[in-house]
């Protein structure tokens, strides 16, 4: 198919987002020299001049332009190239076209926030509401209580009073996870002026040398998942129902 080059040129001047599936070959310059033989891609060209450059599979861009990058369409015999180029970061991308598909041009609006189901916070969210995941005597105080290496995640005491801290994580707990529960543990004592200060770490799972510090150093480990607000796959359900 023919492409309207001036039409083309001006939607992306105007921060439009031009999408253009063709035949084509890729050179680089900037990040490292690169070429990529002639073949089947989808070019996507957004509105803040970001540059993707897709083959018919996979997920992952094979070359790119950053946001902020210049973007013309030449009439160049029977080829089309288009010219990018960064000259901040000194990229330059030449596309040289010998069949075009298919193009289209929209003005696309977008101002959404990734919703994260099931972060850290999420998971002392979900214990300061049902302690007893971490003891039945558990009784959560404040949500991340702030010392001087960081934010306790849960904060709190158990049934004969002594404080309780508890570091979630989100996936399997290490030794990293282990050291910064120690760590809490003692500024807590000289904040707080005891001896006794109790450590749980919450976490879906937690490495065999991990768990024993943990136990070497007198603490606790809980397993517990993160909430899915947004999963729509349950593990344990057993049928489709729709």
């Amino acid at each position: 198919m023919d492409v309207d080059v001036p039409a083309f040129n001006s939607a992306v001047s105007n921060g439009k987002t031009v999408i253009l599936a063709c035949c084509c070959s890729v050179s680089y310059s900037g990040r490292a020299e690169s070429f990529l033989p002639e073949g089947d891609r989808i070019l996507i060209i957004k509105s803040d001049g970001t540059l993707l450059v897709h083959q018919p599979h996979g997920s992952a861009a094979i070359n790119y332009m950053k946001e902020g990058s210049a973007h013309r369409l030449l009439q160049n015999g029977e080829k089309l190239v288009l010219n990018s180029s960064n000259l901040p970061l000194k990229e330059f991308l030449t596309i040289e076209i010998s069949r075009a598909y298919s193009v289209q041009i929209l003005t696309l609006a977008d101002s959404g926030k990734l919703q994260l189901s099931g972060s850290e916070r999420d998971m002392s969210d979900m214990i300061f509401a049902n302690p007893s995941l971490i003891s039945p005597d558990f009784k959560p105080l404040s949500r991340e209580e702030h010392t001087k290496y960081g934010f306790i995640d849960v904060f709190g005491y158990d049934g004969n009073n002594n404080l309780v801290v508890v570091e979630c994580k989100r996936y399997a707990a290490d030794f990293n996870a282990v050291d910064q529960l120690l760590r809490y543990m003692k500024k807590v004592r000289q904040l707080r002026g005891v001896e006794k200060v109790k450590g749980v770490i919450a976490a879906p799972k937690i490495s065999a040398n991990a768990l024993k510090m943990l136990h070497d150093n007198g603490c606790e480990f809980r397993e517990v998942n993160p909430p899915k607000y947004l999963e729509r796959y349950d593990s344990s359900q057993k049928r489709l129902n729709f």
